[in-house]
């Protein structure tokens, strides 16, 4: 998710090296040889490790309300159904919408900066959730306002994908946005698994406890980036490529496919818990933390596979695994079979880390190939896929809002959620049809190129 650019580097001959002025580096290219082999590497690669610390709390942070929301009745809360996926999905709503301004915070606060900001802007939602949890009466809009200051942790990612895309020259970039890009994910696996062992520790569910460990990371993380990351002084705000991608229509072909891979991935990892505890009487919410941690660990994988195979052929086959999992959680349902459930979750949160991973391949493949066929400038073309990341990250995490929200709707209207499993996969269905007609049909524009 990069929209902001690097300015080039004016003058001739070789580039000079990186000049640190405080915590400042100008003179940053890492497409020179000399300087990225001279101390280029040793620099990216500390910014990598400090951005993914904080990234990872982000995604902890956003995926925090999956967990507490099951263990809520225990500590004495009352609530709906209805109500209880309301806090689940609204963290993904407002995550989702903050993606575009943090993208762009980045330029204007310095890569560095904004990460210690963004790292200590989790201390709201976490001090707050600890507050709030051990007062059963509170009502549901307050609880809504707790669970909206989640989303903070959604933001996180755009950020730090748009930062770290500065660091890397091209041949690295894919990945080094990889293993960022997964480091974060991982987050939401670990907050499922870590919570419920801690928050039971003893007797009664202690949910305060969420609190005392995750301040003291957060404090740890942004110390960690304070002192180890720097800002690019070459790096300003790109307002056009934005517009650029706007009006490009693959850009809005690529967002719709994303909320089917990311989306499905937020909105799964956000409900599962929940869907474990309500459809299957004695079910361990906890279990719910290796959906998470799969699809996380499979992104890379699609990614790379998109580099050999190509992205669309890649991301038709995820859809693929998306619609068998709906399948047989259909049948699932239907047979009370937790064991065919539980699998069948597992091959959808497979299904969506191929498909977030070739998906985000597609997009500088697409818009340059897009490109060349036209005659049109490469180097604009490049810019447009910049802001088409941004776009398509953002727009993607809106599935994270529909897909708990479809649940919910479907329970109240039916009693079950079979519905809207139903309905998922017929846009999986949809989502393979439309790849294949507009990247891989024969006799379509785009058929002949490598997407």
């Amino acid at each position: 998710m990069s929209a902001p650019t690097r300015e080039p580097r004016t003058g001739d001959g070789p580039a000079a090296t990186p000049v640190r002025r405080g915590r400042w580096l100008s003179d940053w290219d890492p497409e020179d040889h000399v300087s990225w082999e001279g101390g280029g590497r040793r620099v990216a690669r500390r910014n990598l490790v400090a951005s993914i610390s904080c990234e990872f709390l982000g995604f902890c942070v956003w995926a925090l309300w999956s967990v507490v929301v099951p263990q809520l009745p225990a500590a004495g809360f009352s609530l709906t159904v209805d109500q209880q996926f309301w806090l689940i999905a609204l963290p993904a709503l407002v995550g989702a919408a903050l993606r575009i301004p943090y993208t762009f915070a980045v330029p204007l606060f310095g890569g560095r900066t904004w990460t210690v900001i963004s790292a200590l802007l989790l201390l709201l939602p976490v001090a707050a959730l600890t507050w709030v949890v051990g007062r059963p009466e509170t009502s549901f809009g307050v609880l809504l306002a707790v669970a909206a200051l989640a989303g903070l942790g959604g933001g996180n990612f755009a950020s730090s994908m748009t930062n770290i895309t500065f660091f890397f020259p091209e041949r690295e970039k894919g990945r080094a946005l990889g293993i960022n890009a997964a480091g974060g994910n991982l987050g939401t696996g670990i907050v499922q698994l870590a919570v419920p062992a801690i928050i039971t520790i003893g007797a009664g569910v202690q949910l305060q406890r969420i609190g005392l460990v995750l301040v003291p990371l957060i404090l740890v993380a942004a110390v960690l980036a304070w002192r180890l990351m720097d800002n690019l002084a070459s790096v300003r705000a790109d307002y056009r490529s934005f517009a650029l991608a706007a009006a490009h229509r693959h850009t809005w072909i690529i967002s719709f496919l994303y909320v089917g891979t990311f989306g499905s991935f937020i909105g799964y990892s956000g409900a599962f818990p929940t869907l474990l505890k309500t459809q299957f009487a004695g079910a361990n919410p906890a279990l719910a933390f290796l959906g998470a941690l799969i699809g996380a660990l499979s992104r890379p994988l699609g990614g790379m596979l998109a580099d050999r195979l190509g992205g669309a052929r890649v991301t038709i086959a995820s859809f693929g695994l998306l619609t068998l999992g709906a399948v047989g959680a259909l049948v699932a349902l239907d047979q009370q079979s937790f064991v065919l459930f539980f699998t069948s979750f597992m091959v959808l949160f497979l299904g969506t880390g191929l498909g977030n991973g070739a998906t985000y391949r597609m997009i500088p493949a697409v818009f340059r190939a897009t490109a060349l066929s036209r005659g049109a400038d490469v180097v604009a073309a490049r810019k447009a896929a910049a802001g088409c990341l941004g776009i398509a990250g953002a727009v993607g995490a809106f599935g994270g809002f529909l897909i708990p929200r479809g649940f919910a709707m479907s329970t109240t209207a039916t009693g079950s959620i079979a519905t809207a499993i139903v309905c998922f996969l017929v846009a999986y269905l949809v989502m393979a049809a439309l790849t294949w007609a507009v990247y891989r049909r024969p006799g379509s524009a785009l058929a002949g190129e490598s997407i």
